[in-house]
């Protein structure tokens, strides 16, 4: 069964590698092309993300060389990879060919300029997440004990967004942010997060906002993390299944997807270490629910929801 994935990290990889690692097949990726193509990814969303101890003054050419690195390495030496660069692109995959879509995992690259984005959505980026873990200029993160929200220049970025189709990713945002993409958003998603009821961590939704956004027309794409998946740190494929299970219980049926984060992690769901094995969840939740539902949260879902569509 086909798979669309909202998040993976291989640029980062990529790009601090400089040039040691191939996107084909260099073991070091989780997403590398082989691994994508055993796993039957269809279609694999790249973050560009800035580790917090780049300088301010390097940040946007860092995010720069990531790109770089998706247009030569990922496209340019992988003619079967296409870039989802308008949202009818998905309609025109080919069989033996994988999408890939830029997003962005916090805007600290553009600080407080508005034409840097406006730079990155030329590029290819479609998905925005306004933090990482910390603040900056947009709005906190998920880590900010201050936990406030959005800022105005945060709340500009989200209607650059609206008016350009873009989603805006709650994922790594505080609460009271998330709470204000939900009301202020066209399209908002949350690219890698669980359900805060079974495992208690604030990268994940509470149920408040797990029903607030599907309310909006909103989704939630489980990640793949064991921190984020069970308190003690080691999870099971089964654990992974009850967030979707408990996103299901809460009306989101039709508006559950996956974003695995690998690249961007360290520890595994068992059985489920690298993108070849995508599979291995396919399966145990056909075990638990229709297989319509099933590719509901592998594919369909997302391709019901993409702006322009339709919410």
């Amino acid at each position: 069964m086909n798979i669309i994935d909202l998040h993976c990290d291989a640029l980062l990889k990529l790009q601090e590698a400089n040039g040691a690692l191939r996107f084909s097949d260099s073991p070091e990726l989780h997403t590398n092309k082989k691994r994508l193509q055993q796993g039957k990814i269809k279609v694999q969303c790249f973050a560009i993300f800035i580790e917090p101890y780049i300088k301010g003054d390097q940040k946007f050419q860092v995010a720069l060389e990531q790109i770089d690195y998706f247009y030569k390495e990922v496209l340019g030496k992988n003619p079967d990879i296409v870039h989802i660069k308008e949202w009818s692109d998905f309609d025109r995959l080919k069989i033996g060919q994988i999408g890939a879509m830029l997003t962005l995992e916090g805007v600290d690259a553009i600080g407080n300029d508005l034409a840097k984005l406006h730079i990155l959505y030329q590029l290819g980026v479609r998905s925005v997440g306004l933090t990482w873990n910390q603040a900056n200029l947009a709005a906190d993160g998920a880590g900010e004990p201050r936990g406030g929200g959005l800022t105005l220049f945060g709340k500009e970025i989200v209607e650059f967004n609206n008016e350009h189709q873009i989603l805006t990713d709650v994922s790594h945002l505080s609460d009271k942010g998330i709470w204000e993409v939900i009301e202020l958003a066209k399209y908002p998603i949350a690219s890698h997060s669980n359900a805060r009821a079974l495992c208690n961590h604030p990268r994940n939704l509470t149920d408040e906002q797990a029903k607030a956004m599907f309310a909006k027309g909103g989704q939630i794409h489980v990640v793949y993390y064991p921190p984020f998946v069970k308190e003690s740190g080691e999870a099971a494929i089964s654990n992974l299944v009850n967030h979707i299970d408990h996103f299901c219980s809460l009306g989101g049926v039709k508006q559950i997807g996956f974003g695995s984060d690998f690249d961007g992690i360290s520890t595994f769901v068992t059985n489920l270490e690298d993108a070849s094995m995508s599979q291995n969840l396919i399966n145990e939740l056909l075990k638990h629910f229709k297989e319509e539902e099933v590719r509901g949260f592998a594919f369909e879902n997302f391709l019901n929801y993409r702006p322009g569509i339709g919410l």
